[in-house]
């Protein structure tokens, strides 16, 4: 029997955490690569975009070792998009944008999960507008958060002339330069953060862009492990926390996915001198009265260790 949450023909709201210590969970480059915040309250912010480049990566990363047809991403890096819808007339059989659009969906995993405008590049090569059934809002802190800008230093500098002036500084007369013997950097991380964010999925559109419940299956297994495959220097310490689905027993929902999304809390401290997820004490989790036919799938924490 098929979980209730691997179910597309269901409706499915989600609440997630994701935890950051000493790390940058989304920066801003229209701001130095500072993790994102709200400047009026303070509270950082993970963008929906990010979340979803991060499920392309561990989608394609599967797809490495575990290889399946239909599971090619679309918005990928080194790939032009335009290149992409073409291929549906080259490669594939379309004859239209309706037949290109059903090839895409059929072999881009992130078009069927997320939708795409391929009305781009040549007139009879487009792919029309899919609007995908998957949907995550912006993340946003529990409380604010203290954005810290860390001054780094290399031990050698970039320029191979930089270092021949360094040292040969005393031969240097003219002042102009003096060379470098090392490079000084940055990095923007926050001591600690807790973000709260929503999804949903819709089965009506999952319907119409075809997705299975492998789909499904593939969708949560990437979300659980997406952080642990995308560490970097500002992104070391990056965890999922919880991950809660709320899976109706009908295609168009059985309660309104606000009210669902209020009965998982972490209390605010109301201030920044968290460090820790202990800090915040126990995520309540209100599953005793939840409406007819609704049901909660806890994701993460796995369920193997909560008790």
């Amino acid at each position: 029997m098929t979980a209730a949450h691997l179910d597309p023909a269901r409706k499915h709201d989600f609440v997630f955490l994701i935890e950051a210590v000493d790390s940058n969970a989304n920066g801003d480059p229209d701001n130095g690569g500072l993790p994102r915040t709200d400047p009026v309250s303070g509270h950082g912010l993970i963008t929906d975009v990010a979340i979803k480049r991060k499920i392309r990566n561990t989608v394609a990363l599967i797809n490495s070792i575990e290889p399946r047809e239909g599971r090619e991403i679309y918005v990928e890096a080194g790939t032009a998009l335009n290149a992409q819808h073409e291929r549906a007339y080259t490669t594939g059989s379309a004859y239209d944008q309706k037949s290109a659009k059903e090839w895409m969906c059929r072999n881009f995993f992130d078009v069927r999960m997320f939708g795409a405008v391929m009305t781009t590049g040549k007139r009879d090569k487009q792919a029309g507008r899919v609007q995908g059934p998957v949907q995550i809002g912006f993340s946003r802190s529990i409380d604010r958060i203290t954005p810290l800008d860390i001054g780094i230093t290399r031990v050698t500098p970039t320029k191979e002339e930089d270092l021949k002036a360094w040292l040969e500084r005393g031969e240097n007369t003219d002042g102009k330069n003096k060379g470098k013997e090392t490079e000084m950097g940055s990095k923007h991380v926050v001591p600690y953060a807790l973000y709260r964010g929503t999804g949903h999925f819709s089965a009506p559109l999952a319907k119409r862009t075809g997705v299975t419940t492998d789909d499904l299956a593939l969708f949560w297994r990437a979300f659980e492990i997406m952080l642990e495959h995308d560490r970097a220097a500002a992104r070391a310490n990056l965890a999922l926390r919880g991950l809660y689905v709320f899976t109706h027993d009908d295609a168009l929902g059985r309660a309104p996915a606000h009210e669902l999304f209020e009965r998982i809390t972490v209390k605010a401290r109301d201030d920044v001198n968290a460090r820790s997820f202990s800090d915040y004490g126990t995520v309540e989790i209100r599953d005793t009265d939840l409406p007819p036919g609704v049901t909660l799938t806890t994701l993460a924490p796995h369920p193997l260790v909560l008790g």
